[in-house]
């Protein structure tokens, strides 16, 4: 039987990923939080690796305070850039399958086109950087690895964008929301179920992938799908960033290009809408 091993269980696509593995009895699971997995602790890390001996790694754990990034640079880089490169030199010696999760903070959002996975990276702030960095371990480390770049990410679980705009819609009368910051969100479930359609197909392609849901949509467009399909009253209006500065730049526009892993692991890609549906159905 497989051992997975799955970093950062208690975040959204962790969480989605227990929920899943329900459906996948013949695989042994291991999910694991900070205090069994210590990605902040390179040392101890390389210990519980050897003490788990999994056959798949989906490395889903991650320094994501994208703010407060800015000035606990090291702790974003040991956890985000230095653990991944263990985590892969530890799956190339061990012939372990990994899949590790990036982002489109890799990207300057200075394009107007999706981007695909050939695309220059030029991260615009720490949090970023140090997933490119970890991007660049990994593959350096195990070019047999897979990375998948996504964005937006919300789930049932944890904190993110979807439940802040809920909770506000039903405490406030009106609110405004960012209307210049161009990509498309992901429904953790969807990112969790192409995870393991990817372990699952015959044949292992290594590379960087990018998947988020369907659409090209602004952060404001988003609250307004949230707002019509949620039923609410609230009064939601469009700003630019330049009205809601926060410590860390965000890309303007960071929409993924997701032909490649359609293509080479035939996934289908939902709507944003549809997975938002499912999400609110919930």
């Amino acid at each position: 039987m497989k051992k997975i091993l799955v970093t950062g269980a208690n975040g959204q696509l962790g969480s989605e990923l227990a929920v899943l593995s329900l459906n996948y009895a013949q695989y042994e699971w291991v999910f694991t939080d900070r205090t069994q997995i210590t990605l902040d602790d390179l040392d101890i890390l390389k210990v519980q690796l050897n003490q788990i001996q999994p056959d798949v790694i989906f490395n889903c754990g991650a320094y994501t305070a994208v703010d407060k990034a800015e000035t606990e640079k090291e702790q974003a880089f040991t956890i985000n850039a230095r653990a991944v490169e263990l985590i892969a030199k530890y799956t190339q010696e061990n012939n372990t399958k990994l899949i590790h999760i990036s982002t489109d903070y890799v990207f300057d959002g200075t394009s107007s086109n999706a981007l695909n996975e050939e695309e220059e990276t030029n991260p615009i702030n720490v949090y970023g950087a140090s997933k490119r960095a970890g991007e660049i371990a990994c593959l350096k480390e195990n070019p047999n690895s897979i990375i998948i770049r996504t964005s937006w990410v919300y789930s049932k679980f944890g904190n993110n964008f979807v439940k802040t705009m809920q909770r506000l819609m039903q405490e406030r009368e009106a609110i405004n929301v960012v209307n210049d910051q161009i990509g498309s969100p992901t429904y953790a479930a969807d990112l969790a179920q192409a995870m393991i359609t990817i372990l699952e197909f015959p044949e292992w392609i290594p590379g960087i992938y990018n998947y988020s849901n369907e659409g090209e949509i602004s952060w404001y467009e988003f609250a307004l799908s949230i707002k019509e399909l949620g039923e609410y009253s609230c009064n939601v209006g469009g700003i630019p960033s330049a009205s809601y500065p926060t410590p860390a730049k965000r890309p303007e526009f960071s929409l993924l290009d997701k032909s490649k892993i359609k293509k080479v692991y035939a996934i289908d890609v939902p709507d944003y809408k549809e997975s938002l549906k499912k999400y609110l159905m919930l």
